[in-house]
């Protein structure tokens, strides 16, 4: 007999039985979007992206099965660790797969059918430039050809805020007279910035404002 979740082993089946009961089914029941924005934001960075995949077969069938992958490794690696996965699978010849969970994403969404070249693209990206590449991600709706334009050519960096960034700008162009800088409002001129469309920001923490361009 194959044990197939931990704690819960089921008999094996005799032609005309019915299916077995579905076990608690604890890790690969999909989790909620809102559940797990709340767990990334506690465990933001502790781990790297990963997806548990869960044999559809096995799970249509009451059996737990699948298995946690790093998603910031080569997608032909992936695809591998999903048809190992899917060759332990207690039902012979199961072939679908289906994401059931998923950490280290930092917030961004994946549905349960996503495409494995994307999560691999994402999970690269993410492991690489942290809550930043989450953040494009999450606004610009997972687009990875735009996110990746705009992180390279609109990037202005990392301020402590918006108005930083302004005061840098403006001094790096334009010599103003010590008597007068105490004088300009920075942050004015950020909230002109903003509300004109020709600034965004990505706040990744408190103090940490990350500046592009909107053109």
């Amino acid at each position: 007999m194959k044990e197939v979740a931990k704690g819960f082993a089921l008999a094996p089946a005799r032609p005309g039985d019915p299916p077995p009961p579905r076990p608690p089914l604890h890790i690969a029941t999909p989790v909620s979007a809102t559940a797990r924005r709340i767990r990334d934001m506690v465990n933001l960075s502790d781990s790297p992206p990963r997806i548990y995949v869960a044999c559809l077969a096995a799970y249509n069938s009451g059996y737990l099965h699948g298995a946690w992958i790093d998603a910031d490794q080569d997608v032909g690696e992936i695809r591998d660790e999903i048809t190992a996965m899917l060759a332990r699978s207690p039902i012979e010849h199961a072939k679908e797969y289906t994401i059931h969970d998923y950490e280290g994403f930092e917030g961004v969404t994946l549905s349960e059918y996503a495409g494995i070249d994307m999560v691999a693209r994402m999970g690269a990206f993410i492991a690489e430039h942290g809550a930043l590449g989450a953040g494009l991600l999450e606004q610009f709706d997972a687009d990875m050809e735009q996110v990746e334009s705009i992180l390279e050519n609109c990037y202005h960096g990392q301020f402590a805020s918006l108005a930083d960034y302004m005061e840098e700008l403006t001094t790096e162009s334009v010599t103003i007279p010590e008597a007068l800088r105490y004088y300009v409002d920075w942050d004015a001129m950020a909230r002109d910035a903003k509300m004109g469309d020709d600034l965004f920001t990505i706040e990744t923490a408190h103090g940490e404002v990350h500046v592009f361009s909107n053109k």
